[in-house]
């Protein structure tokens, strides 16, 4: 589908089936992180298989310093916001730090009020260990689930913060095994994040379901990036693993200036924006003007 083109009417929704079968097929899978209404009719315009409204919405664009603060109250607003504007994509929803680690009973609650309130074909889960149990039980509630390993941000302390994971031989295979496990409880994909290309490698051998990459090599069944990233929506430092494909934000620095300085010279609002009123309406108002001590003219 090119830029700036209108939805095929005939493009079928994303399904696990239609998943499995470009997997099967080697095509390529493509996947954006988005948070917003307008975001999603942009990616649904523009062919994307897969959205996830992640929990980096919270320093993306709720202005929290890190993703843990983020509620699964806030994360279902913006996540019902992009529901309503996706037809065919799949729509994942990312359980937010402390709203699935405590039990399994935790998790499938959480689970439950994404695919509920938020209208989720899938929800998403980070880490291995723990959390594999957590994914099982979702799993068998009947919820589809992704899951995530390598960098995972919310627990990013643990990790020693935000870099690569798996470039000792001890925590490649520590990734290697994760994964793994979540293939086996039950994960329908798994996104790998930020872990060496190589070590991606050797992992994909042993991985029967989709595997997302960001910052994980070429060899993943698909990729992932946040869309506000991808189109530098904001103006700092971002991870390698991330390529800008639009400036986005200066466009709309210069737009937003560009409006200022006309405000401010009088120069718009201009007699084109204006609406009017027919004379003799105006002349009959001239010649009885409102007054607060006395009643509405009866016209």
């Amino acid at each position: 589908m090119s830029s700036g083109s209108i939805p095929d009417p005939d493009r079928k929704a994303v399904t696990l089936t239609t998943l499995a079968e470009r997997k099967a097929l080697g095509e390529p899978i493509v996947m954006i992180t988005a948070y917003d209404h307008p975001s999603a009719t942009v990616v649904e315009e523009a062919g994307v298989d897969l959205v996830l409204v992640g929990d980096s919405a919270a320093n993306t664009v709720l202005g929290y310093t890190s993703t843990v603060p983020v509620t699964v109250d806030e994360l279902l607003m913006l996540t019902r916001a992009v529901r309503r504007g996706l037809r065919t994509p799949m729509l994942i929803g990312d359980l937010p730090f402390g709203s699935y680690e405590a039990s399994d009973e935790q998790a499938i609650m959480t689970a439950q009020r994404f695919i509920k309130e938020a209208g989720c074909d899938a929800v998403k889960l980070e880490g291995g260990g723990t959390s594999v149990a957590r994914a099982q039980a979702i799993v068998r509630a009947g919820i589809p689930v992704m899951g995530h390993v390598g960098l995972t941000p919310q627990t990013a302390t643990s990790l020693g913060g935000l870099r690569a994971q798996g470039r000792t031989a001890a925590r490649a295979s520590q990734v290697m095994q994760d994964a793994m496990d979540l293939q086996a409880a039950g994960c329908f994909a798994v996104v790998f994040e930020a872990i060496p290309a190589q070590v991606t490698d050797l992992v994909m051998e042993h991985m029967e379901i989709v595997v997302i990459g960001i910052g994980a090599g070429s060899s993943t069944d698909g990729q992932v990036l946040v869309l506000h990233d991808l189109l530098a929506v904001h103006h700092e430092r971002v991870a390698k693993f991330v390529r800008q494909f639009a400036d986005v934000r200066s466009e709309t620095l210069r737009g937003v200036a560009a409006y200022t300085a006309a405000v401010r010279s009088r120069e718009f609002p201009g007699p084109e924006h204006a609406y009017s009123i027919p004379p003799e309406e105006l002349d009959r108002l001239r010649a009885h003007p409102p007054r607060r001590d006395a009643p509405a003219y009866d016209w």
